[in-house]
């Protein structure tokens, strides 16, 4: 039987500079791949170069690489600058994501447009890319959102926006099943990252922390291990939809 490990592979990372994203690009290391760290702002990139050393110390190779992903040409480039740098890319992960919480009839048309940008059709193009240039038996997987088996008030730009991964995720399963390549996402709950903070009152972080196994929030650390299962001995596993909330939302 062959084994399925990430040692000797070669991984990009899709916001991997910080947070959730910068923790799989440093366990991927750990366990033996070389890794593509993609940040978009100027100001991730201190925190891309402390990950990129992380990741050499790790015993393997890294390379920094920034750029919009809304725009599907810089997807394409981000694919062929990772592949220049350390070969044909085994594993893709795409961990960009916005958040915004507002009313509806708040919402301006450019906070839409700025959401959906972000969350789906970054998403969409970084999943075209990865079926044209990933190896063979290579794995794609996306990062959404627990908010697609719930409902609530103020994200239907997150949620509506992150809502799309879910088919194109299914789609690509099978169109890229020839070639052996996984594709999956996984749904995270609320995350202990100031990407949430950001948008939530004292009073509602604690109804989400109340609505989860432990009385609290997802951790990076809880997502990360599924991310490299997926990408490893979770081979056999596509075109899913993972929970991993600690109960916060199921169906």
């Amino acid at each position: 039987m062959a084994e399925h490990t990430l040692k000797g592979k070669n991984v990009l990372i899709a916001g991997g500079a910080k947070n959730l994203g910068g923790l799989i690009a440093r366990e991927a290391a750990r366990a033996g791949a070389n890794v593509a760290i993609h940040y978009n702002s100027e100001s991730s990139r201190p925190e891309a170069e402390k990950t990129l050393a992380e990741i050499e110390q790790a015993g393997v190779r890294g390379v920094v690489l920034s750029g919009d992903l809304t725009r599907p040409a810089n997807v394409e480039k981000l694919f062929t600058d990772a592949t220049e740098a350390l070969g044909q890319i085994d594993v893709a992960v795409n961990t960009v994501g916005k958040v915004l919480r507002k009313p509806i009839v708040e919402t301006t048309e450019e906070e839409y447009d700025s959401m959906f940008d972000i969350n789906s059709k970054a998403a969409y193009f970084f999943i075209k890319e990865a079926g044209k240039q990933l190896a063979d038996n290579g794995k794609v997987i996306t990062i959404v959102t627990a908010l697609l088996a719930a409902f609530t008030d103020g994200y239907s730009t997150y949620a509506g926006g992150k809502s799309p991964v879910e088919h194109f995720t299914r789609a690509a399963s099978k169109e890229f099943a020839e070639r052996g390549i996984s594709v999956n996402s996984v749904a995270p709950g609320p995350m202990d990252t100031p990407f949430f903070y950001g948008q939530e009152t004292p009073e509602r972080v604690e109804f989400h922390k109340s609505q989860a196994l432990g009385g609290q929030l997802t951790k990076i650390e809880d997502i990360a291990p599924l991310v490299l299962f997926l990408a490893g001995p979770g081979w056999w596993i596509t075109g899913q939809t993972v929970f991993a909330n600690g109960g916060y939302t199921t169906r």
